[in-house]
């Protein structure tokens, strides 16, 4: 999901308090609210030697002991306005980091408004060689042998 698309949710109805929907489907505690925009930009070089870079907005949650704070839709939405300096022009993918076990990074798949609430669901992060031509052994072929025995 990209930063327009999640303000466009936010806007839709901003009085709306914003849950996040873990991949398996538990949602994050209504009290959870926001408490970091950032620019993020990576660059490295694949295992293949290439160099890569990437950006994306990170949202960080925080679940603190004020179970009385709910988050709205227009205080996000004017929170991710306030980054927009830091953020530039460019139409980011946004993830979220939010604390489980240990703090964990999610993208955001989608956001929907149902029941006075922004649902924001929330996908798992995969990793990948970015160069299988140049460092993978080769596919082969799979032969299948079927071995009987003859009397």
């Amino acid at each position: 999901m990209k930063i327009s698309e999640l303000k466009a949710v936010l806007s839709s109805a901003p009085e709306a308090l914003v849950r996040f929907s873990l991949p398996d489907g538990t949602l994050s505690a209504p009290h959870a609210h926001i408490t970091e925009v950032g620019l993020i930009t990576k660059s490295f070089i694949d295992c293949g030697g290439t160099v890569r870079h990437s950006s994306y907005c990170l949202l960080q949650s925080w679940v603190a002991d004020d179970i009385d704070h709910r988050l709205q839709a227009g205080k996000l939405l004017s929170i991710i306005d306030k980054a927009s300096p830091l953020l530039g022009e460019e139409d980011l993918p946004v993830e979220l980091e939010h604390q489980l076990e240990y703090a964990t990074q999610f993208a955001l798949s989608s956001a929907s408004v149902s029941n006075n609430e922004v649902i924001v669901k929330l996908s798992g992060k995969q990793t990948a060689c970015l160069a299988p031509e140049k460092c993978c052994p080769p596919q082969t072929e799979q032969v299948t042998v079927s071995l009987s025995r003859r009397r």
